[in-house]
């Protein structure tokens, strides 16, 4: 671990984190008390996949519909108009909607490898742009004069990492850099993401493995041919699924490369010093 006690966190110049977890259990709520405290510089991985990475994709899509109005279409060809995607910490949809999900196109979906293509580019992004973490720590400290630095990652980092593997690139270089958090659910929190993500399903990465079992498993058990899928009632089916495939891992990351802390613990936190007991309660208990 990049701090070996609690006294290394307690007496750390510059406390550096990466929190991982399910989507909707706490990691944006602490990064956005941290960052208002002043002294915290916030880096929101799914923010620099949408903007670094997947920001010509994104912007392409809206100009794609876009040339569907003959009226637009021809604004857009003579650089009349500019169409720009205000992606930001808040506001992510721009990166969802250009994700998508598969099904039938008069519902809003993709055709599945036209689906499994956005996945891919995604796949390389999270990677990419977890990879930059370390420049983004220097970056914070030489140019913005932060002393302390968060990493919020997405849902989807246990799905392009290998936790088992000691020499997996992406934990290695996030190890090096810094303490790996992971926020830990309950029986009783899953329960509520998926009622939560039943009542506004949005898109997700899976490892393509996973995706195409899941995608062929529906159609049989529906009995239905890809276009006549219903992109929100597929993702929902297989949201379950994914959650339960994410625990483990998630496990193996925290178990390997860093620490734990309760869903319960971090929905508590209301100031950088409930945060820093938090992780030092978190480092204690793990070198017990």
């Amino acid at each position: 671990m990049f701090y070996k006690s609690a006294d290394d966190w307690n007496n750390a110049a510059h406390k550096r984190v990466a929190l991982f977890g399910m989507s909707g259990l706490g990691k944006t709520h602490v990064a956005n008390i941290l960052r208002r405290d002043g002294h915290w510089f916030h880096y929101n991985v799914d923010y620099r996949i949408g903007t670094r990475y997947m920001g010509e994709f994104i912007v392409d899509n809206f100009k794609r519909e876009a040339m569907k109005n003959p009226f637009l279409a021809e604004l857009l060809r003579t650089d009349s108009i500019d169409i720009s995607s205000n992606i930001s910490f808040d506001n992510l949809a721009p990166l969802s909607t250009y994700l998508g999900k598969p099904g039938n196109p008069d519902l809003g979906g993709l055709a599945f490898e036209d689906y499994m293509h956005r996945q891919s580019q995604h796949r390389i992004a999270e990677i990419n742009a977890l990879s930059d973490t370390g420049h983004f720590i220097n970056r914070a400290q030489t140019l913005y004069k932060y002393n302390n630095f968060i990493c919020d990652t997405g849902g989807s980092i246990c799905e392009v990492v290998e936790p088992d593997n000691e020499n997996d690139p992406v934990l290695r270089h996030l190890s090096d850099n810094l303490l790996l958090v992971w926020i830990k659910g309950s029986e009783a929190h899953a329960d509520q993401l998926i009622e939560r993500f039943n009542a506004a399903p949005k898109p997700m990465y899976y490892p393509p493995e996973i995706m195409r079992d899941m995608w062929a498993r529906y159609l049989a058990e529906k009995g239905q041919s890809e276009d006549q899928v219903n992109p929100d009632d597929f993702i929902r089916w297989g949201y379950a699924e994914a959650l339960h495939h994410r625990q483990p891992r998630y496990e193996a990351m925290a178990r390997n490369w860093g620490v734990t802390v309760a869903a319960e613990d971090v929905a508590q936190v209301r100031t950088p010093a409930d945060f820093n007991a938090m992780i030092a309660d978190a480092i204690t208990n793990k070198t017990r």
